[in-house]
């Protein structure tokens, strides 16, 4: 037997163990973020459609002030009514650093961590820092009900 097959196996250096989990952890946050194109814009159009959904029900059309809107911190989502009868809905995760969003008044949504504040109409960005606006929703309202597609 030669000294050469005595020798151990390379042992897994640090730096690939840790490449090889990182590329895991990316892939599955990928995997679990996966959805439709449409959302990637904060000012893409979020009205909500007339058929009736399948989803959780937030609200009544009601409890949405004309002008302002209301935040679903459980559901991870803001309604608002920018005009009568317009309803558009948002992510409450602030682009900036990923904090929630906790106020809609005067037709603007605000985050509380660095005071980034959002158009309640579009989600567009009215004051930085964000760079980005808010991720739109999808919501149906059927009659007076309005539910998280």
């Amino acid at each position: 037997m030669s000294s050469e097959s005595l020798k151990p196996a390379p042992a897994l250096c640090r730096r690939t163990l840790l490449a090889a989990l990182g590329g895991a952890g990316i892939a599955a946050t990928l995997t679990a973020c996966g959805g439709s194109d449409d959302s990637s814009s904060g000012s893409s159009d979020a009205s909500a459609s007339s058929s009736s959904g399948g989803g959780a029900a937030l609200a009544k059309t009601t409890d949405i002030p004309e002008g302002g809107g209301k935040i679903f911190a459980d559901q991870g989502v803001v309604v608002t009514q920018p005009t009568a009868g317009e309803f558009k809905a948002y992510s409450t995760v602030c682009p900036h650093q990923k904090q929630q969003v906790n106020s809609v008044a005067d037709g603007t949504i605000t985050c509380p961590a660095h005071g980034s504040q959002f158009n309640a109409a579009d989600g567009s960005v009215k004051k930085g820092p964000a760079t980005s606006g808010l991720t739109a929703a999808k919501i149906t309202v059927s009659g007076d009900s309005i539910t998280l597609a």
